[in-house]
């Protein structure tokens, strides 16, 4: 059974969302939109191979594009920055010091400490948030980071997977295309809520393996397939091992060395789109013969000197 790393807090430090797309506050949502993909051709882990910075730099725009391209959560980023994330607990807790104040003859600025949303609970609520003021106060739970590791196989067909978070098992559904460095949100499997309030959510990236002797990008795979000199030359028809199963690949006479063929929708799922399929691109590498006998070392000769 698999187990969830939850990630730690300097693992999931504070960025700068903007500034990882190369964008300021003003961009529109095209801007953000082609920012995403510049950035995200970029820094894909399958363009970086053994890059732990491309990889980490890939799962950072990831998240910023998914919080910019959603105006709700931009909105909430903006406002609160580094605590976008607890922006309802705000809201709530402000709301309701507001409304005691007022009851008590107080009045209440609104305004955050130089220390920022923990800073603030702590100043109304000595410490703990949602224990003071008979603890009334309802507050969601924190949201949890995680990493799932797959291989391609893994990914190539949706599946169910039980995994261990915190201790408690959960059943996901992990559709097939899913994208190496994509993350996903599981409702309600983050933090215990406070006082009653509801959890918070569970985030999981994504990091998929390649397959031995085949490479992805995007939803189209590439492969070599290593072609005998006689195939090579005259032709003939070679079974070819893809992750969907095997197929029969007819090559044509005097294929050459380095030569490049595509199988139409012999490549990667596409995600969430059932039935849609990349391409398969396949290289030849053309192997000359070793130990050769002198009968075969004769027939040579005598092709070079026709």
């Amino acid at each position: 059974m698999p187990f969830i790393y939850l990630l730690s807090d300097e693992q999931m430090n504070f960025i700068d969302y903007y500034k990882i797309l190369g964008l300021d506050k003003k961009a529109t949502t095209s801007d953000i939109k082609k920012a995403y993909r510049k950035q995200a051709r970029k820094y894909h882990p399958d363009l970086n191979p053994n890059d732990a910075d491309a990889k980490q730099n890939f799962q950072q725009i990831n998240e910023a594009n998914e919080v910019l391209s959603d105006p709700e959560k931009r909105k909430k980023y903006d406002k609160y920055g580094n605590d976008w994330q607890h922006a309802e607990h705000f809201e709530n807790a402000k709301q309701y010091q507001e409304q005691s104040s007022n009851s008590s003859g107080q009045r209440y600025s609104g305004r955050q400490s130089d220390g920022g949303f923990s800073d603030f609970f702590e100043s109304m609520f000595g410490g703990s948030a949602g224990a003071g003021r008979g603890g009334q106060v309802k507050f969601r739970g924190e949201d949890f980071n995680a990493e799932l590791h797959l291989n391609l196989l893994d990914a190539f067909e949706t599946h169910k997977q039980t995994l261990t978070v915190n201790g408690k098992n959960i059943r996901i559904t992990i559709p097939a295309g899913i994208e190496n460095g994509q993350t996903i949100k599981i409702t309600g499997h983050g933090g215990q809520g406070i006082n009653g309030g509801p959890n918070g959510d569970l985030y999981i990236t994504f990091s998929i393996a390649n397959h031995p002797g085949i490479k992805r990008l995007g939803n189209d795979l590439y492969t070599h397939v290593d072609l005998e000199l006689y195939s090579a030359v005259l032709g003939g028809e070679i079974t070819l091992d893809t992750l969907s199963g095997k197929v029969k690949l007819k090559v044509k006479p005097e294929t050459q060395n380095g030569s490049k063929v595509k199988l139409k929708g012999k490549g990667f799922p596409v995600y969430k789109k059932e039935g849609q399929f990349g391409d398969l691109y396949i290289t030849y590498t053309v192997k000359i013969p070793t130990q050769l006998t002198e009968k075969q070392k004769s027939l040579f000769t005598e092709l070079s000197k026709s």
